[in-house]
């Protein structure tokens, strides 16, 4: 694609960056066969081809963000099947992060909506905030009638109707600066690794890292939480407040660079693959920061999904062969953030697990951070989709590796969802997974 930026304005990093990026798109258009939002409302807009066109006009005049290009940069589910899909190599994760920096900066919201967002930025990267939040949505979620027929605040009800009706305990041994150390029981690997802790995951589902540890440990391998480690900063990334997302980011590097000081990593593991995306983007989103550009790129090479490091390991023969029929539903952040798209997948098969792809695999279920939230409509209409898809083959249990997926799927079917992790720990002589009480013999057993 042809662009005129001038030299004053090529002299910005992140204009130079996104130009680069834009001047890679030939106007194929295979991108807007997989795009999610495309599919579903039919605009060229709203697929990656036409928020390139709305993003070069932008930056390329100088000019602020509008209300139209807003609207559909904020349809965007930054799900990435066009980086999966495009033949030419276009970075578009990085070109719409900078377009929606640009639109924070330039863009004045309306004020329920800078008020909603500013509330999930304090809110959702903060345990102890986020854990109150939920006990509070209780109390309102009786009003979330209301709230949808009030169009600004529909977030809002989308919100409660997405919380949990009670909040798990947090899981004992996995608050930062704790040492999870346990006898090994397969192969001792003699390997240690940091485990993120991170923000919403640990206070919706802390059995995620408490199966992480476990199975770990049981393999030889050390496991580590160092203090001063949380969010990751992908929420506040996606919603464009930048200066809050590399707070975050330098946070985390100036943690994992102790850990890897005090005794060495092999891996930074993540349970979370929308975090596991941003982190390994660590090294870009620091690049231009004199203080912390090395430190980040070392730290976004150690990064390594649970699955993808467990792919690495000489695992023993399972201890309780599964025969559950497993959909595995492959995260956006997973297939087109990290590329990961077998080692999840081998690795049930290989604990026994009878495991089934979901037709249309590809495209988003909706969830993608904080959209579900701020997209309700488009949102539900992507679940009900994957849910379709998920039902049609049939299967026993749902597996994924991503807790927003988990939350947005677990909205819309009766079948039991689980992390990958959790089915591997239950498989290699962990106990049985909470979520399985009162599921069919088949399903359940020990």
């Amino acid at each position: 694609m042809q662009t005129h930026f001038s030299l004053a304005q090529l002299a910005n990093p992140d204009v130079a960056h996104s130009e680069e990026i834009i001047r890679k798109c030939v106007h194929c258009g295979f991108c807007t066969a997989t795009c999610p939002t495309y599919v579903t409302l039919g605009n060229e807009l709203d697929s990656p081809r036409g928020r390139i066109y709305l993003i070069k006009d932008m930056l390329e005049n100088g000019r602020p963000a509008d209300t139209q290009i807003v609207t559909h940069i904020d349809r965007c589910l930054s799900c990435l099947s066009c980086m999966t899909t495009c033949p030419s190599g276009v970075n578009y994760m990085h070109l719409v992060d900078h377009a929606r920096a640009h639109i924070e900066e330039t863009y004045r919201r309306p004020l329920p909506d800078r008020l909603i967002r500013a509330m999930l930025a304090k809110v959702l990267p903060y345990p102890a905030r986020f854990r109150a939040a939920l006990k509070l949505a209780a109390l309102g979620r009786p009003f979330a009638s209301l709230l949808d027929k009030a169009g600004p605040l529909r977030p809002l009800a989308a919100m409660l109707r997405l919380a949990p009706t009670s909040v798990p305990a947090a899981a004992p041994g996995q608050a930062p600066g704790m040492r999870a150390e346990g006898a090994a029981s397969g192969p001792a690997h003699g390997k240690r690794v940091a485990l993120l802790s991170g923000c919403a995951q640990s206070v919706l589902d802390p059995g995620i890292n408490a199966a992480t540890t476990r199975l770990l440990n049981r393999l030889g391998v050390e496991v580590v939480i160092p203090r001063g480690e949380g969010c990751c900063g992908s929420l506040t990334h996606h919603m464009g407040r930048e200066d809050e997302a590399l707070a975050s980011a330098r946070r985390n590097v100036d943690a994992w660079t102790r850990a890897m000081g005090e005794g060495g990593l092999d891996a930074i593991i993540v349970t979370t693959s929308g975090c596991g995306t941003t982190i390994k983007d660590y090294g870009h989103m620091l690049r231009l920061d004199p203080a912390y550009a090395d430190k980040a790129k070392a730290v976004s090479a150690l990064a390594k999904d649970v699955t993808e490091f467990l792919a690495t390991l000489d695992l023993p023969a399972p201890a309780r062969p599964g025969s559950a029929v497993v959909a595995y539903h492959s995260a956006c952040s997973m297939q087109h953030g990290q590329r990961i798209t077998r080692a999840p997948k081998e690795l049930l098969k290989k604990a026994g697990y009878i495991v089934r792809d979901v037709p249309e695999g590809h495209l988003c279920c909706g969830s993608a951070g904080t959209y579900n939230m701020l997209q309700p409509e488009i949102s539900a209409r992507l679940r009900d989709r994957k849910v379709r898809n998920i039902e049609s083959v049939a299967p026993d249990l749902i597996a994924t590796g991503n807790i927003g997926c988990m939350t947005q799927i677990g909205s819309g079917t009766g079948i039991p969802i689980l992390h990958t992790v959790e089915l591997l720990d239950w498989a290699y002589g962990g106990a049985r997974p909470e979520k399985l009480a009162g599921q069919p013999a088949a399903v359940a057993a020990e």
